[in-house]
């Protein structure tokens, strides 16, 4: 188990700022999803707490810990970080594509302790199946399962996936956030996701943060941040929102953009 602490973070990529003074916490057996428009500093935020990245200013802490004191080895071990452009290698099969995911605990071997990791991820996602198949013989939901296991046979305190659902038909998206968060809950992992679809969202976070121009809009619970005042505000759309089978939803409208009024005002006249 691993609380981050993100406390006042920014980062600017030359003289433009991406990330805003940003203040966050995610909690062990939580789902946090980050939202917000494209350019929104989605991405640039989920790097800065896979380390990848440096902040220009603040700090991002792990129990308490400064990650800037920590070794990259004690990182990797703690982190496992799946971007969202992910690409599997053709010439491996998926079980070697997965074992990949043990690197920071391979030494100059595989060990039985490897591979029995490995076996259990795979079962526990119902992969096994398909362990000798290779990357271009396998589905886009599959291709996704393969990157999830891979991530998570690092046995991993903190897990981060960058738009892990994105390009895939809505079955393999309940599948994979059905999944993720089952593995969140029952191995106490913090999660913190991004994701576009705002329904989807609602549905699997515990708690959303609402990136506008790299600042945080709202940060909470989908009840409380997803509201029309801030579609209309960060995202320019009218909706409604509603509760459904004890799950907000949103119904968008219309645009609201100044582009679309245009038109609309040119089809009157």
């Amino acid at each position: 188990m691993v609380e981050v602490e993100v406390r006042d973070v920014s980062f600017n990529y030359g003289s433009e700022a991406v990330v805003k003074d940003v203040t966050l916490n995610a909690f062990p057996g939580e789902v946090l999803a980050i939202i917000g428009p494209n350019g929104a500093g989605k991405t640039t935020l989920l790097k800065l707490v896979a380390n990848v990245i440096k902040p220009s200013s603040g700090k991002i802490m792990f129990d308490g810990v400064d990650i800037r004191k920590m070794d990259k080895d004690e990182i990797t071990k703690i982190v496992s970080y799946s971007p969202q452009e992910n690409i599997i290698p053709s010439i491996l099969t998926v079980y070697e594509v997965v074992l990949l995911g043990r690197i920071p605990y391979l030494s100059w071997r595989i060990s039985r302790n490897d591979l029995e990791v490995t076996k259990n991820v795979l079962e526990e996602l119902g992969l096994e199946i398909c362990v000798r198949k290779y990357a271009n013989q396998l589905s886009g939901g599959e291709r996704q399962m393969i990157l999830i296991a891979q991530a998570l046979v690092r046995e991993p305190r903190l897990l981060l996936l960058d738009e892990p659902v994105s390009n895939l038909d809505i079955r393999n998206q309940l599948e994979i956030l059905d999944l993720i968060k089952r593995i969140t809950r029952q191995r106490e992992i913090t999660t913190i996701t991004v994701l576009h679809d705002l329904n989807l969202a609602a549905r699997y976070a515990d708690k959303l943060v609402v990136l506008n121009s790299g600042s945080i809009y709202a940060y909470g619970e989908p009840e409380v941040v997803l509201t029309p005042d801030m579609l209309s505000s960060v995202y320019g759309v009218e909706a409604e929102v509603n509760r459904n089978n004890g799950f907000v939803q949103i119904v968008p409208i219309r645009s609201l953009s100044r582009r679309i009024e245009a038109l609309e005002q040119i089809e009157q006249t």
